[in-house]
């Protein structure tokens, strides 16, 4: 189902519903807005691998920790491979990627935790973020969805390493964020193949001969879905990337040379 949220300043996204089941969470999406980086990346770029300058997604980083009352000293990042593979995060990777790239938790998409007082992040534009939450297992994660990572079952893969944790999948929350949309994002045969053809008639569009649209966002839901997700479990933010260049980066759009949102997940410590 479609998800309120509210935007209490121009950085930041958050999603109501998760945190009146849980004070203690922070969760949301960062735009374009209101912070340093020049053009092409202006002006609230999160991302160190792009050609911005390093201070500045420094700078840019640490006006959003002081919102999200998170230091980023407590953040953790991963490389983001465009995999299915899911770090589960502990106290001791605190700060991993947070203030340059090298540091980051390598070959990972997903990051998981169940333990408090830990930022777990991703960075997106036009992607797929997926946000977990278990509120009686006081589990949290957050995916980095791009077609490999999405037909690869990122989403399951983190739904059964919760399950691992001690969650059950009646519990497991999923929140699907902002992302490109079907009528933007255009792809050919080699992409098609890998969509299993079950959901092919629900997620792909003829384009021109050979290329095809694809609603990443929706085929998501439906691979979780068959995992066995309940579906009321389950909102989406269905904002377009590509379409509201006011408020995001798309990579698409911007033919490459653009920014980084950051999609962020933790709970607080008591």
């Amino acid at each position: 189902m479609e998800t309120s949220y509210t935007q209490e300043n121009e950085q930041t996204i958050t999603f109501l519903p998760w945190k009146k089941l849980d004070p203690r969470l922070e969760i949301g999406f960062t735009t374009r807005n209101g912070g340093s980086s020049s053009k092409p990346y202006d002006s609230l770029n999160m991302g160190f691998h792009v050609e911005d300058d390093g201070q500045t997604v420094r700078y840019n980083r640490q006006q959003v920790a002081e919102i999200v009352k998170f230091p980023l000293q407590s953040w953790v990042c991963g490389e983001q491979i465009h995999s299915n593979h899911i770090s589960i995060v502990r106290a001791s990777d605190k700060g991993k990627g947070a203030t340059e790239m090298g540091s980051a938790i390598k070959g990972v998409d997903g990051l998981l935790t169940e333990e408090r007082g830990i930022l777990c992040t991703a960075f997106f534009a036009d992607c797929v973020p997926l946000f977990f939450f278990d509120p009686n297992a006081s589990l949290i994660g957050i995916g980095h969805a791009g077609w490999k990572g999405t037909v690869a079952h990122i989403g399951p893969e983190m739904a059964s390493q919760m399950i691992e944790l001690g969650s059950s999948i009646e519990h497991i929350r999923v929140l699907i964020g902002p992302s490109i949309s079907q009528k933007n994002y255009e792809v050919d045969d080699h992409v098609i193949q890998h969509i299993p053809t079950d959901l092919q008639e629900k997620v792909v569009k003829n384009s021109t001969p050979g290329r095809y649209l694809i609603d990443l966002h929706r085929l998501n839901k439906e691979i979780l879905l068959q995992y066995g997700i309940l579906r009321h479990n389950i909102d989406s933010m269905e904002v377009c990337t590509f379409d509201r260049e006011d408020m995001f980066y798309s990579h698409r759009r911007d033919q490459g040379k653009t920014g980084r949102m950051l999609g962020y997940i933790g709970l607080q410590e008591d």
